[in-house]
């Protein structure tokens, strides 16, 4: 039996690997799958693996290429990817090198942009209770957009048809573009930064979903919920709708209704002028009317005519008025002696003195009033009160007799 060779691991892997590399089939392919096993290193390489109803593929995703993503990758999510499938020599296993990925049945940028919008709304940065009112009558309008595209003419001819008085400050940038977002986030923290006008448009004319991509960047929407001046979001036409849009205090359906949005039309302001001029008018006609009115009937009182007779009318009712509390005053004098009558009546009767007049004394010793014989002794001095004075005496005998008896 002739020896055979024999190779190391190594060399088995690296034979393998060369063949991969050589298959032109294999080296740039797409398949179709669905991630599973998603997970993303602090290293930025993507780990994953594509699977169908039956198998799996191990697929890697490398930083430089994952940079270039427009979507967050989610494990149960539907893709396409490309790359090219070779043998990863430390392990013994192959894999996808994906250079590319991209969701399968729909866009790539609408599934970003429905992740940002979801993952924004969930942070409270298109509530409501963020939106701040815009000024009634702006005094500086600041418009952040490109110089170059129809948008800013437009803007700048609706202000000056509506609003004369108002001072358009333009702060240009790039609208599209890889530099865009950037460029429309700095405008944005610029204009709050030295207050350059009382609101921001902030807008483009229109254009594809790619076009309008710069609108849709988390920067972007970031800039303009921190904004202190409020935001009008004028981005592309009416049917076009940007995170921009959620995120503004206002969104206007083409650039030319944002500036609408910012500044009252002077004619409506006239008109509503001279409508509060007419009413003001009118009050004050009615104010004259009804101060004539009052005049009048003075000069028509008799008692502005002959004041004389006024104040022997109010001399007679104060005649009356008095005569009245006279009288009341009589009265109840009169009921107040009756009852001082009958209170000193009554006090008379209870008076102890009735009582001794009628043939009662009260004898009193050191202690006071005495009502039991018990109370004295034999050679006590007391004192014994009259109707009509004081005897004192000395006890010679103590006598107890029935309880009550005269």
């Amino acid at each position: 039996m002739a020896a055979q060779e024999i190779f190391s691991v190594s060399q088995v892997n690296q034979y393998i690997k060369g063949m991969l590399d050589q298959d032109r089939f294999l080296g740039r392919i797409y398949i179709r799958g669905e991630i599973s096993n998603y997970k993303r290193y602090p290293s930025g390489h993507h780990y994953f693996s594509l699977k169908d109803e039956g198998d799996a593929l191990k697929c890697v995703m490398f930083r430089s290429a994952a940079t270039r993503l427009r979507f967050q990758p989610e494990s149960g999510m539907k893709v396409i990817a490309f790359g090219r499938v070779t043998v990863y020599p430390r392990d013994g296993v192959y894999q996808l090198y994906v250079e590319a990925l991209s969701p399968d049945g729909i866009g790539e940028l609408y599934v970003a942009f429905e992740q940002l919008k979801a993952r924004l709304e969930a942070e409270g940065l298109f509530d409501e209770a963020h939106k701040k009112p815009l000024p009634a009558i702006p005094e500086r309008i600041g418009v952040i957009t490109s110089e170059a595209g129809a948008a800013v003419h437009d803007i700048i001819r609706v202000l000056r048809a509506r609003w004369p008085l108002c001072e358009v400050r333009l702060l240009p940038v790039r609208v599209q573009g890889a530099e865009a977002p950037a460029e429309i986030a700095s405008a944005i923290a610029y204009a709050n930064r030295w207050k350059v006008a009382d609101v921001l448009i902030v807008g483009r004319g229109g254009g594809s979903m790619e076009d309008l991509w710069a609108f849709n960047d988390e920067r972007v929407a970031r800039a303009i919920y921190a904004s202190e001046l409020p935001i009008i979001s004028a981005v592309g036409h009416e049917p076009d709708v940007t995170i921009a849009d959620f995120v503004a205090d206002r969104r206007a359906a083409t650039p030319s209704n944002g500036a609408e949005l910012a500044v009252p039309d002077w004619q409506d302001v006239y008109s509503g002028l001279t409508q509060l001029d007419t009413r003001q008018r009118q009050a004050v006609l009615r104010r004259l009317q009804q101060a004539r009115a009052a005049v009048e009937r003075c000069d028509r009182s008799q008692a502005l005519k002959n004041p004389y007779l006024l104040l022997e009318s109010k001399q007679m009712e104060l005649d009356r008025l008095t005569e009245r509390l006279g009288s009341a005053a009589e009265k109840a004098l009169n009921r107040q002696q009756v009852r001082l009558a009958s209170l000193t009546a009554g006090l008379d009767a209870m008076s102890p003195l009735k009582v001794l007049s009628r043939g009662y004394s009260v004898t009193r010793n050191q202690a006071g009033a005495m009502t039991s014989v018990q109370e004295a002794a034999v050679g006590d001095e007391l004192s014994t009160t009259l109707s009509d004075g004081t005897l004192t005496s000395v006890v010679t005998a103590v006598n107890e007799g029935r309880k009550g008896a005269v």
